[in-house]
């Protein structure tokens, strides 16, 4: 029994020793390149996650390839359906198109109506601004009127007193402008 314990207990010195030299090796290893392998494993699995997307897509691409050349049907609906789209889109753009070629007739005739009846007031003598703006006003009272009501004179304020002229040199309170003195500049 004795010569069976001896390679028992040398097996076990054998054991330790290899484990520490693993220990050793791989402990030297992690402390020398360790960053190096998290930052490298980091890396790969960024790269592994980017090319299992990207052959998800060319597997499921290839699918459809090979599902819409076995069915021309489908190839066939999907065209005439996209047909039919743009067809609708380009004629809501002709019905957009006509709308906007009516309101510019319409703005024309208008400016042109207003051009006959400030040549017509002018031709009688009158001042065309003041009656020109006024068969407008009455023709079409109401918020589609694209030009703006301009304030009559009377309900503004005016901006300095009555009295003030600022070419005058009077009134102008304390400050006053002064030449400055001629001569050499006295700095430096």
């Amino acid at each position: 029994m004795e010569r069976e314990e001896e390679p028992l207990s040398a097996r076990p010195a054998l054991e330790t020793e290899g484990l520490r030299f693993l220990h050793v090796t791989v402990g030297s290893l992690l402390a020398t390149y360790g960053w190096y392998i998290v930052f490298s494993c980091i890396l790969l699995y960024v790269v592994f996650q980017k090319l299992s997307t990207r052959l998800r897509a060319l597997r499921q691409r290839q699918l459809d390839r090979a599902a819409a050349a076995v069915e021309p049907d489908v190839v066939v609906k999907r065209q005439e359906a996209l047909a039919a789209a743009r067809l609708k889109m380009q004629e809501e753009l002709n019905a957009q198109v006509e709308k906007h070629k009516e309101k510019l007739k319409q703005l024309e005739e208008e400016k042109r109506r207003q051009k006959i009846e400030m040549w017509d007031s002018m031709q009688e003598g009158k001042s065309y601004k003041g009656n020109a703006k006024k068969p407008q006003e009455e023709d079409s009272p109401g918020p589609s009127t694209p030009s703006v009501i301009p304030k009559r004179k009377s309900d503004r304020k005016p901006l300095r007193g009555g009295g003030y002229n600022p070419l005058s040199g009077e009134g102008g309170g304390t400050c006053s402008w002064r030449p400055g003195r001629r001569g050499p500049s006295s700095g430096g």
